[in-house]
């Protein structure tokens, strides 16, 4: 299968209802209030906040005036410039190399898989990777990985069961060094029931990145969950302040109608999507491309 045709059959529930409803919003023909209203309905339908919405129609409503326009035909295609503008404000930039990647975000997200797949992406570019599990909480999260770098032919490095995850990282990044390594993958732990000693073991890995292994191009990647739509505004939030976060992936997305989420994260933070998962192997994480993502869903 190839990309697109890849992220459209990803997408396919997403398409399904948002290409509805932005279809009967389009059945009119000239362009008055009713025509707003139906567009305003299937953009929040999609899981687009209303602040957000509101910008778009406000962008669409000047574009109409300026161009002229007088049918509702005729605003489809900048309805669709206007996503993809949002979508694309937080340009993705390629790695350098060596590189460092801080994965967070809570428990169940997919956020171990994802480095998984991350892995693989990475070796099969021909790149050295070390894969650090500094979640020392959670005994599966390691098993897991171990399977991962197994397959993948990537070096895992852990510690004891609840030993301190910074010091699993110090010895990852002396790992990466001897091996002259190009990629780090950093799982951390999820769990929020202690929100606080979180954050602090968050910060303190990331001090340790930063002294220990300065060469590194650092990237701090939130993985959330596509189907918990703006459910996740308050993770991004909370990891934000703990970490800076630089870019996020987004998973399950074959699982959910509300893709429409991805133009919320876009319109609220200055950080990019980077990463978009549509499916269980590791062909299926996508590196996230606004027009792709648009037109997939207008497919």
């Amino acid at each position: 299968m190839g990309f697109f045709s890849r992220l459209v059959s990803g997408l396919k529930n997403t398409k399904k209802s948002f290409s509805e409803k932005i279809k009967f919003a389009f059945t009119g023909n000239e362009i008055d209030e009713n025509f707003f209203e139906e567009l305003e309905f299937a953009l929040i339908s999609a899981d687009i906040g209303t602040g957000t919405v509101s910008d778009i129609l406000e962008k669409l409503r000047s574009s109409i005036k300026e161009k002229k326009l007088k049918k509702v035909a005729d605003c489809k295609e900048l309805l669709k410039d206007i996503l993809v503008e949002i979508l694309s404000q937080n340009e993705v930039y390629d790695y350098n190399y060596p590189l460092a990647i801080l994965v967070v975000g809570v428990n169940g997200v997919g956020k171990t898989t994802t480095i998984g797949k991350l892995a693989e992406k990475f070796t099969k570019a021909g790149k050295k990777v070390i894969i650090a599990g500094a979640d020392t909480f959670r005994a599966a999260a390691g098993d897991q990985l171990k399977v991962w770098a197994d397959r993948c032919k990537a070096k895992y490095v852990s510690g004891e069961a609840g030993s301190d995850a910074s010091a699993v990282v110090f010895d990852a990044i002396s790992s990466a060094k001897a091996r002259n390594a190009d990629v780090l993958l950093i799982d951390t732990a999820g769990r929020l029931h202690n929100k606080s000693n979180l954050m602090e073991e968050l910060k303190k890995i990331g001090s340790v990145v930063s002294k220990q292994f300065p060469e590194a191009e650092y990237h701090k990647l939130i993985v959330v969950d596509g189907t918990t739509g703006q459910n996740s505004i308050s993770q991004v939030e909370l990891f934000d302040e703990a970490v800076e976060l630089t870019d996020i992936a987004v998973t399950k997305l074959d699982g959910t109608s509300k893709g429409g989420f991805l133009v919320e994260l876009s319109n609220t933070y200055d950080f990019c999507i980077r990463y978009i998962g549509v499916g269980e192997t590791a062909d299926d994480l996508l590196e996230f491309d606004a027009k792709d993502f648009v037109d997939a869903i207008f497919e």
